[in-house]
């Protein structure tokens, strides 16, 4: 990914004295955990880059979910940001830490030789590129085929068999639809938006609650129908993601709403009885899009920049983005029916960004972790949930 990256790092190692690496410790971020293969890689490049230059450093990654989120933005404000961070790019997230990161180009400068790329579709706000992505993302609907096949069930390719497929399982007490509601309700959201919302819509940035389209509510009035429709476990509202996604793993819950990254955690084996699907439409068909983008990527800190390791930090971000490194984190190959499926899932369907993407942290957290939740289980209308975000202004003034 990074051309010349691995002799570069040889320059700047014989540049640094054996004094220079004394004491020199250094502080990552990332959310390369979980005991997934992608979070074994990750340590491991870790620590071969410390045998290699002398250094130490201090990883203080955890599983992506909105608490992994608010802690990063919480370490920048409290400056205790570290020096090399895995995060968001180009959102509403980054966009609150432009400050404290350094643009790619400045880094260029003063290191020609790394040459990092910048990325047009990752340009922050300022028009400034900060982030060396590391991959593109899709998510879509993964089914066990296994399980559709021994209830001799089609797959959920329409609302019917999505139905259908839920009072099935239900009945022979097999999960429909894991999913987490009080941990990682995101995928639910975005998919039950999929299930109502067209092309055109999904793209819309509502700056008052008049212009809220009709079929955004109609996606949350999905969401409960699923609820009651016993799609999710009955203690969807207080388990966690890690819980929901190894029933899936486990082959004891026929559907889960997840992403790319997801594939990292399936055995070959796996990929040949999973498949992963877009979402079935409300009035029939399936979606037109599913989503997608480059949402993460590797930063450098303007705190490790302006600092004496700034040397040490460049470094290690080289390492981490070099083309070895990339390899190994980027443990998404696909085989098998998971691959077939994924295929079919995006030829000739648009890629659409995420709706929570674009908002900004209060309005996303109060969308999925009060809004939907409480919609599901009915305590909460559709008007009253878009009205609630609405006021917090989501997409700016």
């Amino acid at each position: 990914m990074i051309r010349k990256a691995l002799c570069t790092l040889l320059i700047i190692f014989l540049l640094c004295s054996s004094a220079c690496a004394e004491d020199i410790t250094l502080h990552t971020i990332s959310c390369f955990a979980g005991g997934n293969s992608a979070g074994d890689a990750y340590v491991s490049i870790l620590r071969d880059f410390e045998t290699a230059t002398g250094y130490t450093v201090i990883d203080e990654s955890s599983t992506s979910n909105e608490a992994w989120k608010a802690g990063v933005l919480k370490c920048f404000a409290a400056g205790d940001e570290p020096d090399v961070l895995f995060f968001f790019a180009a959102g509403a997230d980054s966009k609150l830490l432009l400050n404290r990161l350094v643009p790619l180009t400045e880094i260029n400068v003063a290191y020609p030789d790394l040459a990092f790329p910048q990325e047009n579709v990752l340009k922050e706000a300022d028009g400034q590129v900060y982030a060396i992505p590391l991959y593109s993302f899709w998510e879509g609907l993964f089914v066990n085929t296994d399980l559709f096949d021994r209830f001799g069930l089609d797959l959920p390719t329409d609302w019917e068999k999505l139905v259908r497929a839920i009072r099935v399982f239900r009945e022979n007490d097999i999960v429909p639809i894991s999913v987490s509601l009080s941990d990682i309700p995101h995928y639910l959201a975005e998919f039950a938006m999929l299930a109502c919302v067209p092309p055109e819509e999904l793209a819309l940035r509502p700056k008052t609650i008049e212009e809220v389209p009709e079929s955004w509510y109609k996606a949350m009035e999905v969401i409960h129908e699923l609820y009651k429709l016993g799609a999710f476990r009955d203690d969807a509202a207080f388990t966690t993601e890690s819980v929901t996604t190894g029933l899936f793993l486990d082959g004891k819950a026929a559907m889960q709403f997840d992403g790319s990254w997801q594939v990292a955690s399936f055995s070959e084996k796996q990929m040949n009885s999973i498949a992963v699907l877009p979402m079935p439409g409300r009035d029939g068909g399936q979606a037109e899009c599913y989503p997608g983008g480059v949402s993460m990527g590797f930063f450098l800190t303007r705190k490790a920049w302006n600092s004496s390791r700034r040397d040490a930090a460049v470094s290690l971000l080289a390492s981490l983005t070099s083309k070895e490194s990339m390899e190994k984190l980027d443990n998404q190959s696909m085989t098998g029916r998971l691959r077939s499926s994924w295929e079919q899932m995006t030829e000739g369907r648009h890629m659409s960004q995420p709706l929570q993407d674009a908002m900004n942290q209060q309005a996303r957290e109060t969308w999925l972790l009060e809004c939907v939740p409480a919609v599901a289980e009915g305590g909460m209308t559709p008007e009253e949930c878009w009205q609630k975000v609405m006021e917090l202004k989501p997409f700016g003034e």
